[in-house]
């Protein structure tokens, strides 16, 4: 299956040295910066939003089938002077670029012919998967801003890049989850088992695995080589919506319809910390980079931040006590004016960055 993945570009390799020497160290005595990207005016026909590592690009996927993507640099800046559009000197290619641009502040990506429920940038933003009720899936280049290939299937709720960058793996209205690489049209793998849509997928940090979540109300975890399920994790109450990996890859986090969170150790598939999160849709879960903080976004309108390191830390001391359970502790709630949080994500220097669309 696996097929040698392209050299990381040396400018690349020094941004990522960069940012990992300018870290900020993140505890229950420290805590984090938010930048919080407001989508406006979006007649609720925002579907999904996601944001590149280095928090430069912002993505949104609407319901007339369209790929919005903003890039920050060019945020509050002025449009391209008009005064150009029309003089003698400027070929038509310059005029068309000048008037596009003027107008709006995005790049525009059409090809979807249904609504877009997912979108996902590749590690170093180069890369951009949408996938859409029409069901495909369809990669863009961010450099070129086009469409390079359309994946066909079924139809896709949820489509997440591997680590590596060159593999993905989708979630699907038909009870299945698919392994992709990208200069493959026909999926790798199908992960089948689930007694329901498999609303959202996430892999674990050293890409071997792949988990699930579902409208069945559990998680399952399955081996990326053979497309069998190891793991099921069993306890929601309601449909699973949000996934995350710690980075050292013992433990995941599962967000529900209900607002109740999970923690679970990979290696005995038991549930370490229960808890009710949120008080509407758990959206979407991170962790911080080292591991300590865990962030929660809700439809409540909140980020709610967890710590990990001081459960975990007492769980460990607790191994000798049989189902052993240790609550979460919050450390602190963000609550935004009225806006719903649709993505959470860490960049490399533990900078959160979190998006959603005003609800009035």
């Amino acid at each position: 299956m696996w097929v040698h993945t392209p050299d990381m570009p040396v400018e690349v390799e020094q941004s990522i040295l960069e940012d990992l020497r300018n870290r900020a160290q993140l505890n229950n005595l420290a805590l984090l910066s938010v930048s919080f990207y407001t989508f406006l005016n979006t007649h609720n026909g925002l579907n999904c939003s996601s944001i590149s590592n280095d928090g430069s690009l912002v993505v949104g996927g609407f319901s007339d089938s369209s790929v919005k993507v903003w890039d920050m640099a060019k945020i509050g800046q002025p449009a391209k002077t008009f005064s150009s559009q029309g003089e003698n000197g400027s070929s038509q290619d310059e005029r068309l670029s000048s008037t596009s641009e003027g107008k709006r502040p995005y790049t525009l990506f059409q090809g979807h012919s249904g609504p877009v429920y997912s979108a996902a940038f590749s590690p170093f933003g180069d890369f951009l998967l949408s996938s859409s009720s029409d069901s495909t899936i369809r990669l863009w280049t961010t450099k070129l801003n086009a469409n390079l290939v359309c994946y066909k299937g079924h139809n896709y709720w949820d489509v997440q890049f591997s680590p590596v960058s060159h593999y993905f793996a989708s979630a699907s209205h038909d009870r299945t989850a698919r392994i992709w690489s990208m200069d493959k049209i026909q999926p790798l793998r199908i992960m089948a088992g689930h007694l329901a849509d498999v609303d959202c997928v996430q892999w674990h940090v050293n890409c071997n695995y792949i988990a699930t979540g579902s409208s069945d109300k559990t998680v399952r975890l399955w081996d990326v080589q053979t497309g069998e399920c190891i793991r099921m994790f069993i306890g929601h109450r309601s449909m699973v919506l949000s996934l995350a990996m710690s980075p050292d890859g013992r433990y995941m986090a599962s967000g529900d319809e209900d607002g109740t969170i999970m923690m679970w150790d990979l290696s005995t598939g038991s549930c370490v910390s229960p808890l009710a999160g949120h008080n509407s849709c758990v959206w979407s879960l991170a962790f911080s980079c080292e591991g300590a903080l865990l962030a929660s976004g809700s439809a409540d309108c909140t980020v709610k931040l967890w710590d990990v390191a001081s459960s975990t830390k007492a769980l460990k001391m607790d191994d000798t006590k049989a189902g052993s359970t240790n609550r979460l502790r919050l450390l602190k709630a963000l609550p935004t004016k009225s806006t719903p949080v649709y993505n959470l994500r860490f960049s490399r220097r533990n900078l959160l960055f979190a998006s959603g669309a005003l609800s009035l």
